[in-house]
């Protein structure tokens, strides 16, 4: 089986430690983030050879959100570090603000919304980092 570039780009790169300025990383909006929802990718395969884990910091404006969906195998944390909003399990809505640490095993629904008045802004940790 043929491996695409950009996987055999990431299965090649080796890993290395590195200390990355958070300025020096461009802000992207993912697919299925809307409204403002941005993320910094700070550790990712591509970026320094990570083999199982992304590590991103993301800023959601007011009514911002990324949409429900759930991963096969992947399992997240989302740590709050600033602002409020609604974070989505399996259907059922919670407020969260900051401190506030949320696990999501694989298989499970979830989206978070910024249902607050500023912005929200949160850690998300994956493992593996692809699925």
């Amino acid at each position: 089986m043929a491996r695409t570039s950009k996987a055999k780009k990431t299965e090649d790169k080796k890993p290395t430690a590195a200390i990355r300025a958070a300025a020096e990383v461009i802000w992207d909006e993912p697919p299925a983030h809307y409204g403002g929802a941005f993320s910094k990718m700070l550790v990712r395969p591509e970026s320094c050879g990570s083999k199982s884990i992304d590590y991103r910091i993301s800023v959601y404006q007011p009514r911002a959100y990324v949409a429900p969906h759930k991963h096969r195998i992947q399992e997240q944390v989302y740590h709050v570090l600033e602002g409020e909003g609604l974070m989505e399990l399996d259907g059922k809505k919670q407020v969260v603000r900051k401190d506030d640490v949320i696990f999501i095993p694989p298989g499970i629904e979830h989206a978070i919304y910024n249902t607050g008045m500023t912005d929200i802004k949160f850690v998300v940790v994956t493992s593996p980092a692809d699925e």
